[in-house]
């Protein structure tokens, strides 16, 4: 008889790409979604959850990285001949399928925020997730640009509502219609035909997006023949001649120290295509906007090099970036980068409708903002856990647990320790895994007398670092209650 064989155990790693999120991440994460949930309903943003599977058809292609299948999705066919789905690599495809399907029953403008988990199916890296958390607000149906500064000043307030002071974050703006007419003078755009050139124009837009990783030399070998990177891996260029990129990178360097000295010189760079004229204009008003509510340079400001990887911007571009350094893993100093964008995309629901439908919003990456709050020391990777009730007698459990129940009742967070009571110095140990500010002990002996101790194992730590033994038998961190003062203890000291 043939020897069954055995089914392999499954592997306990996680996927390629994603990552688990434990108590103190969780928890800070809900904070900071309040935090800027709050701002967003200041402004006027309503709520709106849907789904997080979308047909392939309706999130459309617009992804910058295609070098996976089905355009950067994770995508599945349930039947042969049923519709592809895709689980959302946005917020803001699915809200165009939304607002085309519920237009009638809608307001217009129509203005709502969305927070949630996303999925790319890129490549992952450090600090890299296929899985990662937005937070957007968009306004549907409101073709002024008046729309976008809100959007741009709303980044700017959400930032510092979450712990970004002013002079550590900037909100760059730029104009893809400013970047469309530079390159139909650069002859990679035909206005007469606007399908000409596509494949050229989505590698120079993705190009411009690496100014900062990449550097000018590596941008100028993209627009060109491509790039060999350390590994030896060579990326097509869009095969533009050197002077074509000299007038593209001329566009990304035209930043000036003034708003108004960058803006004359986009217009020389735009001369001669009305679509690059039209979008000067656009970020002119922009500018006027943000000054006239007192949102100067320090904190949003004009930048050419701003272009944003997603297809569907056809307007004002914008990106909210950190400006303060910090190590990476090698202890290098480097600017943490940006945290937060969006932009125009007037054609979005015309896909749906046959109709243009103009539209504006951003979008904050909640984890990445986090991870910076971490990395300069205004957050902690820890939050302090409950009170630990431990247990000294175990036919005693239900009095424990009416312990537990008053300081529950009291809004204290509690628990009883659960595991083999046997050994207290474990329970000890649990108190300290948990972060415990607290642990109480009631033996047969404080029952009797009706107190009980109550041990603080904050100040116990840290007297333990510098106490003699002596010092430490003495238990200073540990004192004895009444029981009946109990909740009223426990309060002041954990206030």
């Amino acid at each position: 008889m043939a020897k069954v064989k055995k089914q392999p155990r499954p592997k306990a790693v996680t996927p390629k790409g994603f990552r688990d999120y434990f108590g103190a991440e969780v928890i800070q994460r809900k904070a900071m979604l309040d935090q800027i949930s709050e701002v967003y309903q200041l402004y006027g943003f309503e709520a709106l959850e849907s789904s997080a599977v979308e047909t392939v058809e309706a999130l459309g292609k617009f992804l910058p990285d295609v070098d996976r299948p089905n355009e950067g999705v994770f995508a599945w066919q349930e039947d042969d001949d049923a519709d592809w789905l895709a689980l959302r690599y946005d917020l803001t495809a699915p809200l165009a399928r939304v607002y085309a399907q519920n237009r009638n029953d809608l307001p217009t403008p129509y203005r709502r925020y969305a927070m949630g988990p996303v999925w790319r199916n890129e490549k992952p890296g450090p600090g890299r997730f296929r899985q990662f958390y937005q937070c957007d607000a968009d306004t549907v149906g409101a073709s002024s640009v008046a729309a976008d500064a809100e959007i741009c000043a709303m980044l700017a307030d959400t930032l510092e509502a979450v712990g970004i002071p002013r002079g550590d974050y900037i909100v760059r703006v730029n104009n893809r219609k400013v970047l469309n007419g530079v390159m139909e003078v650069a002859g990679v755009l035909d206005p007469s035909d606007p399908d000409k050139f596509v494949t050229e124009r989505g590698v120079v837009l993705r190009a411009i997006d690496k100014l900062d990783r990449l550097g000018a030399d590596g941008v100028r070998a993209l627009l060109g023949a491509g790039r060999e990177d350390d590994s030896g891996d060579f990326t097509k260029g869009a095969g533009l001649s050197d002077e074509q990129a000299e007038i593209v990178m001329g566009f990304m360097q035209a930043k000036r120290d003034s708003g108004a000295a960058t803006v004359a010189r986009l217009n020389e760079l735009v001369t001669g295509s009305e679509t690059g004229v039209s979008g000067v204009q656009e970020l002119e008003t922009i500018a006027e906007l943000m000054a006239a509510q007192g949102y100067n340079s320090d904190r949003i400001e004009i930048d050419p090099s701003v272009v944003r990887g997603l297809g569907y911007y056809t307007g004002p571009v914008y990106e909210a970036e950190l400006t303060f350094e910090i190590k990476d893993e090698k202890g290098r100093p480097r600017q943490f980068g940006s945290v937060a964008g969006g932009g125009r995309y007037d054609d979005l629901v015309k896909r749906f409708t046959g109709q243009e439908v103009p539209a504006t919003g951003g979008s904050i990456g909640v984890d990445r903002l986090l991870a910076a709050l971490q990395a300069k020391g205004r957050m902690t990777k820890e939050t302090v856990g409950p009170v630990i009730v431990t247990v000294m007698d175990r036919d005693r459990m239900a009095h424990y647990q009416s312990i537990v129940g008053e300081l529950r009742a009291a809004g204290i967070r509690a628990e009883v320790y659960l595991g083999n009571p046997k050994n207290f110095g474990n329970q000890l140990k649990y108190a300290d895994k948990r972060n415990a500010p607290l642990a109480i002990i009631e033996g047969s002996d404080e029952a009797e007398r009706g107190v009980v101790q109550v041990k603080d194992l904050v100040l116990g730590a840290e007297i333990a670092k510098t106490a003699s033994l002596e010092e430490w038998k003495g238990q200073p961190a540990q004192s004895e209650v009444k029981r009946s003062e109990l909740v009223a203890v426990i309060k002041k000291m954990l206030g």
